[in-house]
């Protein structure tokens, strides 16, 4: 499978917090699965820390650089793509998120119920 984790997941993988459902760490953890880090989901965790919303360690980035994680870019087509979308969502990163699953034909991984309202594949988070 490929995954591509939504924020909170990333979060609760990386502090190893028990919020992250047992069938997401499974998916997360197993080498069968290429697991995805958008640059969505850094853009989003570092506009929070710089307005003060999300404290992350001064070592975050390597940590996550740490992680067997494939870096996802945003490309011209996943943005293309979020103009097909339904406007189920209002925040703009879940929904590039979205765009780029339907495009690169993943499965987020989220506790976000509204993401699989889309029509895309979810492991919940």
């Amino acid at each position: 499978m490929n995954l591509l984790l939504d924020t909170h997941a990333v979060l609760w993988w990386l502090s190893d917090d028990p919020t992250l459902s047992k069938p997401a760490r499974s998916a997360i953890s197993d080498p069968e699965n290429t697991v995805y880090l958008s640059a969505v989901v850094v853009w989003e965790m570092r506009i929070k820390q710089g307005i003060g919303k999300l404290q992350l360690p001064g070592d975050f980035k390597d940590a996550l650089d740490g992680q067997a994680f494939s870096k996802l870019p945003v490309t011209v087509d996943h943005a293309h793509a979020v103009a097909e979308l339904p406007a189920i969502h209002r925040d703009p990163f879940d929904r590039m998120l979205v765009a780029q699953a339907v495009v690169e034909g993943m499965i987020i991984v989220t506790r976000d119920r509204r993401i699989a309202e889309y029509g895309v594949d979810v492991v919940v988070a």
